[in-house]
This record gives C-alpha cells, structure tokens and sequence, in this order.
C-alpha cells in the first residue's frame, strides 16, 4: 500500500541495540542519505526490535560468557565470531570493543527511542546507545547510563525517568514488535522505504544507494510537489531564454 502524501519520504528501521549488524547498518544508511541531493526529503524513523528479549542483565559476565550460553558454543568460539565484524566494523567506520560489552536486556533503551522520537532527536540518540554498548562498556539497562545520554542530547531527564518509572512509551515499542511480526521481520537490521521496499541485513552501500533512489522516484509520484533539489541551467519560458 502506498503512502498517502506527505512532506517526507520515511525509511523505518527495525534493529536493536545489542546488534553489531545494526550499529553497521545504520551507518551505511546514513552514508547513503548524506550522498542522497534529496536527503532533506528523508526521514528516518527507528523501530524497536529485541533479539533476546528474555536476557538478564548481568554486569559479572562477558558479552563472550553471554554468547557461548545462549549460542551453547565455546568462549573461544565465541571470540572468533566477534573478530570477523570487528574487521567488517572498520570497513564501514564503527569501532567494537566487545571486551567492554556488557550484556543488557534492551528494553529500556527502546523506550529511551520513543521518548527521544517525541521531540525529534531519535537518531541522535540510537548513535549514542550504540557507543554506549559497543564501545563505551556502558550498562545500557541502568537508567542512570541512560539519563546521562538523554542529558548530552539536550532532553529533559526528569520527564525520562519518569516516562520509564510509568512506562510511558513501552506501548509503542510493543506495536513496533508487532509490526515486525506482521510483515514478516526474522532478523535485524530490516529497512523499510516508502512502505515499498525492503532491505534485510546490512548490505553492501550501493543496495542502499539504488534502493535510496529507487523508493524516492517512486515517493515523488505520488508526492509531486515536493521540492527536490535542482541543478539550475539555460532555460527557456513563456517568458524567454536565459
């Protein structure tokens, strides 16, 4: 179904925070949106998604204890697993420390999302949460690691904690679960444009630079006053040639 007019052409993000694949992914969406000439006509919305929802919080265990539990491997195992998106990281400008990582349910940082999406700083703040987890060792279920994050993006931190304490916005990260099991999302990062056009995984830039144009073409039919970018030359009107 197509969008209806508006003034800009979303692209949704479905992904966690404890996604190295994500924190990936945003990048390469970001680069190819800084490439865009039409960029001002994009917005992108960030979906909540959790890929161990039933995870415990616990700062005594190694993200590589946590992943050769849940994944019932080795820890050397587990290391090796780590090593090929270190490398995969550098390529694309992100840094991992997965020594520092500590394995935290997600939950509250997704709530952290809609309540930083309410005053248009959600992008801001999904840059943040990863930093804080992948590189930074932050405990990204403390409220207090929190708070200082809604602190640096400008935001109020009494309203946060207290949107948290009442979870305020924990029905709007449940329907973004939903909707992920609604159109069929088995894994993250799951990119939406235009309602239209799907990327799954963090693929290669030029996938986000075709699928980029192609969705914002097709956006610009049923949006056709929008204002896109011109490259202005010799022209001729009812009014001459200039």
């Amino acid at each position: 179904m197509k969008n209806t007019t508006q003034e800009k052409m979303r692209i949704e993000i479905w992904s966690d925070i404890a996604c190295p694949f994500c924190y990936i992914g945003k990048h390469k969406i970001d680069k190819a949106v800084l490439e865009s000439k039409n960029s001002h006509l994009i917005d992108i919305v960030w979906k909540s998604y959790q890929l161990n929802p039933d995870l415990i919080t616990d700062n005594t265990k190694s993200i590589y204890q946590s992943l050769a539990e849940s994944k019932q491997i080795t820890i050397d195992v587990a290391k090796q697993m780590t090593s090929g998106v270190i490398e995969m990281g550098k390529n694309n400008g992100v840094f991992f420390d997965f020594d520092k990582t500590i394995p935290a349910n997600t939950l509250k940082s997704h709530q952290l999302l809609h309540f930083a999406k309410k005053y248009g700083k959600q992008s801001e703040a999904k840059e943040m949460l990863f930093e804080a987890y992948f590189k930074e060792g932050k405990n990204i279920d403390d409220v207090i690691v929190l708070t200082k994050i809604i602190s640096l993006i400008g935001l109020n931190v009494s309203d946060f904690v207290d949107a948290v304490v009442a979870e305020t916005f924990l029905p709007e990260v449940e329907l973004d679960f939903y909707e992920a099991r609604q159109i069929g999302v088995r894994g993250v990062p799951f990119f939406v444009f235009n309602n239209q056009l799907g990327i799954s995984g963090a693929q290669d830039d030029t996938v986000f630079t075709n699928t980029l144009n192609t969705a914002l073409i097709d956006w610009q039919k049923d949006n056709p006053h929008a204002e896109f970018n011109i490259i202005n030359g010799p022209v001729c009107s009812p009014k001459g040639c200039e």
